[in-house]
């Protein structure tokens, strides 16, 4: 590649070594093979945002000596360029192919957006004036210094030591009345519903941030939406998901945020303390918006910064979608993981067997379509047999096969009245004690129970159960939910679901077994010891999370929030009427949380195997759930039962 007889300077030597080093680089760790004769791909191999140079810095020294092959080649290789306060050596090299389709695919956030231009120039100057930061001693605001920047109060102050406001002690003087015009936009625009009364003035400096965080943390401080004003210099606002996903967001100058929703309750954003942000290049009429083409940035200097952040007071508490990080939802305390029998029993009461006796009618209004595959199953049976449903719920798999003679039983008494109202066999019984003969079923079938239990011996009783009642050579059919909600590549419909906003409050959130969430460790710090459910269980056990729906498990021990809906009379059972009428979807109800254990991969087949005289004939996932088929293959000793 390089020709060993020509004779060079030491710099020239020195440079050359640095193009080796490089171009092994490239292959390495790029897949850029770089070859010695022109090609129209030049790969500047040591300059870009890591070290300062720009695009723009390219562009310029480019101009000068045209922008093609040998040209560029020559004029930029071995160029120093003055960057910020560092002089960068530039190494060049040619290559064959260069792969371009490099752009990652991002969005963003539900219920986030960003206008820019809200305000002109002349606006801008008119509310950077109005925020008097010499004003130490000026009763009309709050105003502080924070380790990373300034802040500046109006309407209320906001406290920083419990993240909420004093909604009793208004500052005086209100909101600058330079901000009435634009607020007035606003509200005329539709960006909120109310005027906003809160108003906190941030001001950055080069090289300064904000941590990550929810606006705000408590949200029964503020309503839904919160806008934010950036004046003065453009910034890049970092957003992410409790589940991962997250997006940088380029806010210009004279831009205006607006979040709700999703984006303003689930997200958290911050802002990364940096001298210099990565920014999309600016095209004519392009909006720079997203940082989403890696292909396409360049090095943008941060200025001084000021947020101008619009907020209403909110005086109810909050009823948003999103629970596991919304304090006015949180339970009066937090169970831990059980270890001891007592302790197991009176978690599932509390939080399995009073919440489906609340929440029954609603439940059952959103079971109606049986699983493909738990209907298969069921057609499977040879006419004539006997079928047991332990945890029949509603009843909806008593009637799929008119041939089989089936019986179903469940914890929640209202929910055997729902069975019994169309003619199904139903009695009420604890799944662990089944006043069924043993021996007696040629089939049982335990659909999205077991994980109610709360501890592996409980979840293993359960088994044993369904195995006592089997005839041998009966087959027995359990779907649990899986920890494993994205399997092969597949996400489950649930995660697909996945809706924003008050979409979600108003969609059939909980019509599925898999719900999903995300717990946030910090509730802990923030929720009082547990007085009633848990005062004997071992504090040193970890605390069983809530999670928002719709999301990725974290942990297998978790509480599934229930948004009870229609009216609440009604839904605390069906033997007071009739469960056909139409649903009331518009009354805003109580949240329940149900507990659950998600069960990991392999775990629900190797729980089975433990069971004497079973085979475990095949396991499967199905759509975010773990599934066994298990046969019995010997007898076991007889119990009395009513069959």
């Amino acid at each position: 590649m390089y020709s060993a007889s020509i004779r060079r300077t030491k710099e020239e030597k020195k440079l050359l070594r640095r193009q080796i080093k490089a171009s092994h680089t490239l292959l390495k760790h790029e897949g850029i093979s770089t070859v010695s004769h022109p090609t129209k791909h030049l790969v500047v191999s040591n300059g870009g945002l890591g070290n300062g140079v720009s695009r723009e810095s390219l562009l310029q020294v480019l101009k000068e000596g045209g922008t093609a092959g040998q040209n560029a080649y020559t004029l930029l290789n071995g160029r120093a360029l003055q960057c910020h306060d560092q002089s960068v050596t530039l190494n060049l090299s040619y290559a064959e192919k260069v792969d371009s389709d490099r752009s990652v695919s991002c969005a963003l956030a539900p219920g986030l957006s960003v206008l820019e231009d809200f305000v002109s120039p002349e606006e801008e100057l008119q509310l950077l004036q109005a925020v008097d930061w010499t004003a130490h001693t000026d009763e009309v605001t709050a105003q502080k210094a924070l380790k990373h920047r300034r802040v500046k109060h109006y309407g209320f102050e906001f406290r920083y030591d419990n993240n909420n406001v004093d909604k009793d002690k208004p500052l005086p003087g209100g909101l600058p009345a330079e901000c009435d015009a634009l607020l007035q936009r606003c509200l005329a625009d539709g960006h909120v519903s109310v005027l906003p009364d809160q108003l906190t003035v941030n001001q950055y400096q080069s090289g300064q941030g904000i941590p990550p965080h929810i606006d705000t943390d408590t949200h029964s401080a503020f309503e839904d939406t919160i806008l934010s004003l950036s004046l003065g210099a453009k910034t890049v606002m970092d957003f992410k998901h409790p589940d991962g996903r997250s997006v940088a967001v380029v806010l210009p100058e004279r831009s205006l945020l607006a979040m709700k929703g999703e984006s303003r309750y689930l997200w958290t954003h911050g802002i990364t303390p940096r001298k210099c942000d990565v920014v999309p290049v600016l095209e004519v009429g392009g909006s720079g918006v997203m940082t989403s083409d890696l292909s396409n940035l360049t090095l943008s200097r941060c200025g001084t910064r000021t947020s101008l952040t619009f907020r209403k007071i909110r005086h109810a508490p909050c009823k948003c979608a999103y629970p596991s990080v919304c304090d006015s939802q949180q339970p009066p305390s937090l169970p831990t993981v059980p270890v001891a029998e007592g302790d197991a029993c009176r978690l599932e009461v509390q939080y399995v067997h009073q919440v489906y006796e609340e929440i029954s009618s609603h439940f059952s209004s959103t079971r109606h379509s049986p699983w493909p595959r738990v209907r298969d199953f069921l057609l499977s049976l040879t006419p004539g047999s006997t079928l047991a449903d332990i945890g029949c719920g509603n009843g909806k798999y008593l009637g799929i096969s008119p041939e089989v003679m089936s019986v179903g039983c469940d914890r929640s008494a209202n929910l055997v009245q729902i069975c019994i109202e169309p003619g199904y066999e139903a009695f009420v019984s604890d799944a662990l004690s089944v006043p069924l003969s043993s021996g007696s079923c040629d089939a049982c079938i335990s659909i999205a129970v077991i994980h109610h239990f709360s501890t592996q011996e409980r979840r293993q009783a359960a088994v044993r159960e369904l195995v006592q009642l089997l005839k041998v050579g009966g087959r027995a059919l359990i779907y649990v939910w899986a920890m494993e909600q994205e399997y092969n590549n597949q996400k489950s419909k649930y995660l697909k679901e996945r809706t924003t906003g008050t979409s979600m409050e108003r969609s059939n959130e909980l019509k599925t077994e898999e719900n999903k969430s995300n717990q946030q460790d910090e509730h802990d710090r923030k929720i009082s010891t547990d007085v009633k459910c848990i005062e004997e269980q071992n504090v040193t056990q970890p605390r069983i999370h809530i999670h928002t729906n719709r999301t990725a498990f974290l942990s297998q021990d978790l509480l599934v929030p229930w948004h009870l809906k229609g009216n609440p009379e009604k839904n605390k059972g069906a033997a007071s009427g009739s469960t056909n009428g139409p649903l009331d979807n518009t009354s805003q109800g109580p949240v329940f949380h149900r507990y659950y254990h998600v069960f990991q991969q392999g775990e629900l087949e190797e729980m089975c195997s433990g069971v004497t005289g079973v085979e475990v004939l095949r396991s499967y996932h199905d759509q975010g759930n773990w599934c066994v088929e298990l046969e019995k293959t010997h007898g076991n000793s007889s119990k009395n039962g009513i069959a």
